[in-house]
This record gives C-alpha cells, structure tokens and sequence, in this order.
C-alpha cells in the first residue's frame, strides 16, 4: 500500500498579506526592515512569512500527527521553490529573493527541521551541543538568509549569522523559561542542569528548583559573549547595509541586560521592552554607527 506521506496534499494557497503578516506580528522584525530598500524589504517580509507560518506550525495546537504532515508539506513546497515550481503564495513571494541574492535551500529546510524539533509534547534539551544546534536552525539559519539579503560578504555573514543567532535565540530561552516550562518545553540544556544539582523532570517543578538561577546566569555568559562578538562583526560590515540587524542586536540586548538586572529570581514575571525603549534604540541605531 502506498504511504501517503509521500504524496502529501498541496498546501492551500489562500491569499496572504505578507507586510500585513509581518505588521500584525508586533515583532520589532518589522520596523527595523522598513529601512531597506523595497526589493530588499520585501525579501525579508516573505523569509519572516516563511518563518511565521512554520513557527505557527510548531507552537500551535493541532495534534503532533496533523504538525508533522504540515511540515513535511513545507518541506515539500520548499522544494518546489527551488525546482522553480513552487505553489504556495509565500513560496512564490520567495522566488525571487531566492534568484536575486543567492537563498540557500538547506537554510529553509534547516528552519523546518528545528520546527520539527519543537513540534512534540516534550521537549528537554539535553546538553550544550544540542542547544546550539536547535539555535543554528532556528535562529542562524534565519540570520544566513537575512545577511545575504542585506549584501554582507559571504564568510562575514555567516559568522555574524552565528553569533547574532545565538545571542537572540539565548535571550529568548533566558526571558521564557516558565512560559516555556507550561507547554512542558525546556531548552535549558539537561547537562547544564545536572551541574548545578538539578535533576527534576517536571518541566512545572523546575521553575521552582533551588539554583535554576544559577543555571540561567551561566547560559547568560554564554549569550553576553555572542552578543560581544556581534559587535565587533557588525563594525566590520557596511553599516548602511546592516542597520537592520544592528537595531535588532541593541533591542535584544537591552531585553538580555533587564533579565540579568533581574537576576531571575522570579520566573513568573515576564521582563519585556516598552515600545517607547525599542524606538529609542532603533532611532540611536539611525543616527550613529554602532560603537
């Protein structure tokens, strides 16, 4: 009998508003990439539609059966993108910026798979060496496309992809742990844990374990130093041409220095940014190079 995954349904092809998408997303993602040029912009907009609508996959609350088969048919559509054939109105709004700057497929395909790796019941990250790979798929790979639209050479691109990818992706972990640990996920690698005295399962018990703190200030050196390198790798590249990113790394890295103020010592109150300090930063970004 033939197995019906391997002939998966087409994705339905509603119509899709992508700056629309992007807009109502709240993301500060947004604002920063208004200050492209249009071609370049709306390159970004149809990645982040790409990244919305796998992420949506993930984080929603369809079965895990109905999430796989959905992935597999954005694996699929990514594909048909790259064999020139793609269907689906985001795939479509991806042709070009795929011929124009270069997208690399296994970029794409990489997002889905740490889509993949979120879409279970529960999840423990069991050491560092799996944590950066969750981070490179679903932040570095994201960060890859992003510097090859902004036109940052190749080898510098990728490692501000790395380290800018990390940081963001570390402070995100650093700022969910208890939302997080409600849909029974904890991306604080296990062997982290361990050498601070934790061994609870229980993803509810956890916020409560004596030295959880402990914990996330040791993953925050590790995040400090990517936003470090960031810095310097941002200085080496057209500023005009990175602005974007360069805004993003400051707003993220007001978020991180809140959460270490915080000391977390209360996972139950989310550390957040005003609008009102995002558009500080991002107009400080405007007006002066990165220092």
């Amino acid at each position: 009998m033939t197995d019906p995954r391997d002939h998966p349904a087409p994705l339905p092809a509603p119509a899709v508003d992508i700056e629309g998408m992007v807009r109502r997303s709240g993301s500060s993602f947004y604002w920063a990439m208004r200050l492209l040029p249009p071609e370049k912009r709306a390159a970004m907009f149809a990645v982040y539609a790409f990244c919305r609508v796998v992420d949506d996959i993930a984080d929603g609350s369809d079965t895990l059966d109905q999430k796989r088969a959905d992935l597999r048919q954005w694996r699929r559509e990514t594909e048909n993108l790259f064999a020139g054939n793609p269907t689906h109105p985001i795939a479509l709004a991806l042709a070009g910026p795929v011929s124009n700057y270069g997208l690399d497929k296994q970029d794409f395909l990489g997002l889905i798979d740490g889509m993949e790796m979120d879409a279970v019941d529960t999840l423990q990250i069991p050491d560092m060496e799996t944590l950066q790979i969750y981070c490179d798929r679903v932040a570095c790979t994201v960060g890859r496309l992003s510097t090859k639209i902004f036109g940052v050479e190749d080898q510098l691109g990728k490692d501000l992809a790395k380290s800018l990818g990390q940081a963001l992706q570390l402070t995100n972990i650093l700022r969910d742990v208890a939302e997080d640990a409600e849909r029974n996920h904890i991306y604080l690698p296990a062997d982290y844990l361990r050498r601070h005295g934790i061994t609870v399962q229980d993803p509810t018990v956890l916020v409560n374990a004596p030295n959880l703190s402990a914990v996330c200030r040791e993953l925050a050196q590790l995040a400090e130093q990517r936003y470090a390198e960031s810095h310097i790798l941002i200085q080496q590249c057209n500023y005009r041409d990175i602005r974007p990113a360069a805004i993003m790394m400051h707003i993220y890295h007001r978020l991180f220095l809140k959460l270490r103020r915080a000391g977390w010592r209360d996972f139950g109150t989310r550390v957040s940014l005003s609008k009102a300090e995002k558009l500080i930063l991002a107009i400080r970004c405007l007006v002066l190079p990165v220092r």
